[in-house]
């Protein structure tokens, strides 16, 4: 992995780490956070490769709308949205219901 890929994946996991359980953030509000907007996809990347990070809690990411588009990177059909369920989200269809009472927004990060 490039070195700059690996600063922005460290970056994301920062911020990732940061969101409190039972709470989720979304691809578009951590790439916001870390100074990179339009990079809500390269977070999605890195959360793809999250998962030999045991400490960055990457089911509480999803997409802009509440949906579970991550869950093909879990072990299992269902380990995504069983994650999420054990902190009290509930979900539906792959989208997390009230998902707007869930969403934490992290604040941006300062150089």
């Amino acid at each position: 992995m490039a070195k700059n890929n690996t600063d922005f994946f460290q970056k994301v996991y920062e911020v990732v780490r940061q969101i409190p359980y039972g709470k989720v953030s979304t691809y578009g509000a951590i790439a916001k956070a870390i100074g990179a907007a339009k990079s809500a996809r390269t977070v999605g990347y890195a959360m793809n490769a999250s998962h030999q990070h045991e400490d960055v809690p990457a089911h509480r990411v999803v997409n802009r709308n509440g949906v579970l588009t991550g869950k093909h990177h879990f072990p299992g059909t269902l380990v995504m949205q069983q994650m999420l369920e054990a902190e009290g989200i509930e979900v539906k269809n792959d989208q997390i219901i009230n998902f707007e009472k869930h969403l934490w927004i992290p604040e941006v990060q300062r150089d």
